[in-house]
């Protein structure tokens, strides 16, 4: 089982269920029972389909291009 909850900072990220601790991108570490649980899955994929998800919709939705069409 996995879990989804977001930092402080306000970025989702996920655990797999008995982690302690999750460090997040932006350097905070994290207590996992101490946090609200989002979303849970069966499957790591999942979570982090979820995850993208959630950033897209608090951040929109992310541009990728390459070089040579700029």
């Amino acid at each position: 089982m996995y879990l989804i909850f977001r930092c402080d900072c306000g970025r989702a990220t996920y655990a797999k269920e008995g982690v302690v601790q999750k460090k997040c991108v932006c350097g905070k570490n994290l207590k996992v029972a101490e946090r609200r649980i989002i979303a849970k899955t069966e499957e790591a994929k999942n979570a982090a389909e979820i995850v993208q998800e959630l950033q897209e919709e608090k951040y929109g939705g992310a541009l990728f291009t390459t070089a040579d069409k700029l």
